[in-house]
């Protein structure tokens, strides 16, 4: 049997990105146990500086880094680098944690989220990859999973409020951009997004698919379906872009297989590991972005009631930052299994 290693080598592919800037922060806070750390981004990025904790790093090429030798590489540079480059960092001998969907769905790869099916990791000896599940799905799984163990999910109806930057950087500059454009009375021309994102809500995230649902909006029926290991769960779910920065909102509608009090629920999320329950009947009693998700790591829930609809239904208000319990942090925490339990 190896000895187990004290620290582990650890690159970051996207490294200049919203995501994998976050990624080098939250391994620097939580203090993971790197040897070194590598940031990694396109050619045109490369000699760039990045933070990592106290230390600066300089940007490399990934498309012709060399993997021999690093233990983890935690992928946020999009599907179709991933595509080319998660199989050959893995090849070298990584761990990839790639956050990209171009893996989520492939049977031989795990979909984990670190609080919710941590046990799945134990799959990525198969082809040495993990996948990061989407923001959306990320946040919804960690509020559903306790629920879901004690009393089974029949069917969940879901409405997703997801902010700009789930759209990464050109998202958030352009409501910046158009907001200042109408406040100043001047004409707006939409580029990121299909229409004019300012003071206005998209029901449409990533393309139309013939049954009428977006590409966001399946995946979050895949996603929940693989990650909790239930086929059986109906889904159903729209997906809108709003004009917020940070943090994505969803409200959410489930009918339990087994009828569940309130009160029992409320006990779960509230020893549910990475859940904050914000839940007056107070104006204010509850999540949103701005005042509670944005720049911080739980899964908030509030407005819990039993949905007057069905006899088994519930309703409940799910806020959480995307870029860091939906992407970054997952992916640290994903890593800090592996070196626990599995290198």
């Amino acid at each position: 049997m190896p000895q187990k290693k004290e620290r582990y080598k650890v690159a970051v592919a996207g490294a200049t990105g919203a995501v994998g800037t976050t990624m080098l922060e939250i391994l620097a806070e939580r203090g993971f146990p790197a040897s070194e750390v590598v940031a990694l981004a396109s050619p045109r990025s490369a000699g760039k500086r990045v933070t990592y904790g106290k230390q600066s790093l300089k940007v490399l090429s990934l498309d012709d880094h060399d993997f021999t030798g690093t233990d983890i590489a935690l992928f946020s540079a999009g599907g179709s680098v991933s595509a080319v480059h998660a199989p050959r960092a893995a090849a070298a001998g990584a761990v990839v944690i790639d956050n990209t969907s171009q893996f989520r769905y492939e049977d031989d790869i795990p979909l984990v989220v670190a609080q919710v099916n941590p046990h799945a990791i134990a799959g990525w000896r198969r082809r040495g990859i993990i996948a990061n599940p989407n923001c959306s799905t990320m946040q919804l799984m960690v509020a559903l999973a306790p629920i879901h163990r004690a009393v089974g999910i029949e069917r969940l109806t879901v409405a997703t409020y997801q902010s700009v930057s789930g759209a990464g950087a050109s998202g958030v500059e352009e409501l910046g951009r158009q907001t200042a454009q109408l406040l100043n009375f001047q004409t707006i021309e939409p580029k990121k997004f299909p229409v004019q994102i300012a003071f206005n809500l998209i029901p449409q995230i990533d393309s139309f698919l013939d049954n009428g649902y977006t590409k966001e909006e399946m995946k979050v029926v895949w996603e929940t379906r693989k990650i909790l290991e239930d086929e059986g769960i109906a889904v159903s779910a729209t997906a809108v872009r709003v004009p917020v920065f940070y943090g994505h909102s969803e409200a959410v509608q489930i009918e339990t297989r087994e009828k569940i009090d309130l009160a029992t629920v409320r006990a779960l999320l509230a020893k549910a590991p990475g859940v904050a329950l914000v839940d007056e009947r107070v104006a204010g009693g509850y999540p949103t972005p701005v005042t509670h998700a944005a720049g911080t790591d739980p899964v908030y829930v509030g407005r819990l009631r039993e949905d007057l609809s069905h006899p088994r239904g519930l309703a409940l208000w799910v806020v959480a930052d995307n870029i860091r319990i939906g992407a970054a942090l997952n992916a640290v925490q994903i890593a800090e299994c592996l070196v626990k339990d599995f290198l």
